[in-house]
């Protein structure tokens, strides 16, 4: 059975701007599917969509309005057949602080709503598109999703309550939804990365002095890991078409510390 052929095909990357997204955008891309890029950030967005030739929608993905945006830009372009779910955010803070007051309860929900929240309000918008549109093979594939926990789903630091939850319910949700999609022929894989070298932490001479010293504390190799290599392993998801239901680390053997 050959890879999934994207070729003619649309995607949508959610936090596709930048960092992991961006990356996934272009390795969509060069495969043959025209990517919408699903980002608050217009300037970077319209950007890179227009460098890949895609569309660039403004989207809040805990929107149902905003995810059907998306998925009717991306199915102007050809039938959708693949969705990765990168959009995301982490707000630290302990359960209670140094004067034992607790953690904002309106924080913690925000964490939820978007990357847990938005990570199944995409996938439930997209996945109603891919199953209108024509079977690729003899198995009736449609298409392929992919979410993006993060170590911390199992590994949370101390601070990372929300964030950890967060991904730890997009762990948890992987192998139901993938099971209601299989009816359909779509699969579901969730990644949860290590420590990436993204735009989160910062740019100039301090910021690559910090990552160099937090490469150290990664098995091997002894760096973090780049959007590119991640979006190595986004691809595998999307096209082995015996690639289902799995969560998959990626971050070169670490396991994190509490803090």
């Amino acid at each position: 059975m050959p890879r999934m052929n994207l070729e003619g095909s649309s995607s949508i990357v959610t936090g596709g701007a930048s960092g992991i997204g961006e990356a996934s955008a272009r390795q969509l891309t060069e495969a043959g599917s025209r990517v919408v890029i699903a980002d608050l950030n217009e300037e970077k967005g319209e950007a890179v969509a227009k460098e890949l030739g895609g569309l660039f929608v403004k989207c809040d993905v805990s929107s149902t309005d905003d995810a059907d945006a998306a998925v009717a830009a991306a199915s102007e372009m050809g039938p959708l057949r693949a969705l990765v779910n990168s959009a995301g955010i982490g707000m630290a803070g302990r359960t209670i602080d140094r004067n034992n007051e607790p953690f904002s309860l309106d924080t913690y929900s925000l964490v939820i709503k978007v990357n847990l929240i938005g990570t199944f309000n995409m996938l439930s918008r997209s996945a109603s598109a891919m199953a209108k549109c024509d079977p690729l093979d003899d198995d009736g594939a449609r298409g392929a999703i992919v979410n993006m926990a993060s170590a911390a789903a199992t590994d949370g630091q101390i601070g990372q309550a929300a964030y950890s939850s967060s991904k730890g319910g997009v762990v948890g949700m992987t192998l139901p939804v993938a099971r209601d999609l299989a009816a359909v022929g779509i699969r579901v894989n969730t990644i949860a990365p290590g420590l990436i070298d993204t735009p989160i932490y910062g740019e100039g001479e301090a910021s690559e002095a910090f990552k160099a010293n937090l490469g150290q504390s990664v098995l091997f190799p002894k760096r973090l890991g780049s959007g590119e290599e991640l979006a190595f392993t986004v691809m595998e998801c999307i096209t082995n078409p015996y690639l289902n239901a799995e969560t998959i680390r990626l971050d070169g053997g670490i396991r994190m510390p509490p803090k």
